[in-house]
């Protein structure tokens, strides 16, 4: 097994990326998904807990991409290699779990959609700048 190593800089700057970019997604988004979330407009403002579980968990997630981008060594570690490890990580683990919680849940495909299209969006950013930055 060949491992680059890893940037701890590029995961904190990943995922603080990530969760800016949530923000905006959402704050964007944020009639049509309550709407599909089912949540009426009063409940909207999420709890100072919900932000700092949302923050730990992509510090955790920029981690792990960082580790699955630096398995194919130095010479790899690029922006191409971070956008190519962040969408499989899409692809393979989140779009497929979020579509199958949501189902079991009874949401319509319109949250599955919103929802996956962020984490695609915060995984394509940590791997580019994961991949990037390099070690």
């Amino acid at each position: 097994m060949i491992f680059a190593g890893v940037n701890y800089l590029a995961i904190v700057v990943a995922a603080v990326a990530a969760f800016a970019f949530g923000a905006a997604y959402y704050g964007v988004l944020s009639k049509p998904w309550m709407k599909a979330a089912r949540i009426a407009a009063g409940q909207g403002t999420p709890l100072p807990s919900l932000l700092v579980n949302s923050i730990v968990c992509e510090l955790v997630m920029a981690w792990v991409l960082a580790y699955l981008i630096g398995y194919f060594g130095p010479e790899q570690m690029s922006l191409s290699t971070g956008l190519v490890c962040g969408f499989f990580a899409w692809l393979g683990f989140v779009a497929t779990t979020t579509a199958v919680n949501q189902r079991y849940e009874g949401f319509g495909w319109d949250l599955t959609i919103i929802d996956s299209l962020h984490w695609l969006g915060v995984l394509l950013i940590m791997g580019a700048i994961i991949g990037g930055w390099g070690v």
